[in-house]
């Protein structure tokens, strides 16, 4: 396989084949993302896809999913896709499951009935950055959607049948209490409308390469503490109602885990947190932090 420039993919996709389709991010304006920071969002050399696809034909027979990178294909045109997709059901009709990552903007783009189309055709799961349910906050990193637009999209996603993977990230209001809280309780009150499939709980970590870490270096954006980070976390979790979804804090951003359902593992998951918050169980040191 080729592919240009670092490949990022969620971690659920570890034993993915990696498509690279395109190149980039069509929207790359997030102050917290330095992912796409060096690359022009386009459509990869539709020659090298097809090689590439061959090349899965031959050496990856035992991998039953696949992810399709860079930032958002869901951004190319839907006509393309379904070629795409048609081509991966015929050259590689062991895979059960294709995925790929989806801005808000770029789901609500299509329709449910297009949505349901690339179902059939294999599309299995959409991973969806929410970031924060916080519009405030939303405004302040330039994601680029409302949390109105958010919640219309995610429906939009369960609507056709699509597995949803939602993102959402601890810090990113920034160290005033009240913001902070606002940010946690806002992103609840949206997940509980939009009701994922999973809701995958990230921390913010400042890369170089980006604006916001140019922003905290002036002195006009502060990292939360830790104990305000868990406060964060125990807002959010507290603030989801009673819908079935799993629920996993365990990427390495993160400075304990938390892994598992709810309803079921709700009382388990706030003990943990206030486990934490108390000193009672050790945390990942700094060092080992990593995105």
């Amino acid at each position: 396989m080729q592919y240009e420039g670092t490949i990022i993919r969620p971690p659920s996709e570890a034993n993915s084949i990696i498509l690279q389709v395109s190149i980039g991010c069509s929207h790359n304006h997030c102050t917290f993302c330095g992912a796409y920071k060096d690359k022009k969002f386009r459509l990869r050399d539709e020659g090298a896809i097809d090689r590439d696809i061959d090349f899965a034909g031959r050496y990856c027979r035992r991998q039953k999913t696949l992810f399709l990178a860079d930032g958002n294909v869901l951004a190319l045109p839907h006509r393309f896709l379904v070629v795409l997709f048609n081509k991966i059901r015929h050259k590689l009709p062991w895979v059960r499951r294709i995925s790929m990552y989806a801005g808000g903007r770029d789901i609500l783009n299509r329709s449910v009935d297009q949505l349901a189309e690339l179902k059939k055709l294999g599309l299995g799961r959409l991973y969806m950055g929410l970031e924060s349910g916080h519009d405030p906050t939303l405004v302040a990193v330039k994601k680029g959607a409302t949390a109105e637009e958010m919640v219309t999209a995610g429906r939009r996603v369960r609507a056709a049948a699509i597995f949803l993977s939602v993102t959402c990230l601890l810090g990113l209001a920034g160290d005033q209490q009240v913001a902070s809280l606002a940010h946690a309780k806002d992103t609840a009150d949206v997940l509980n409308r939009m009701q994922p499939s999973q809701i995958a709980i990230l921390t913010l970590m400042l890369l170089d390469n980006t604006e916001l870490e140019k922003k905290a270096q002036r002195g006009k954006f502060n990292l939360p503490g830790k104990h305000q980070l868990f406060h964060e976390l125990r807002t959010l979790i507290a603030g989801l109602s009673d819908f079935r979804t799993l629920v996993q804090a365990n990427h390495s951003s993160n400075y304990f885990q938390l892994d598992g359902r709810l309803p079921r593992d709700k009382e388990k998951f706030l003990f943990i947190i206030d486990q934490a918050l108390s000193g009672a169980i050790g945390i990942r040191p700094e060092y080992l932090r990593a995105l």
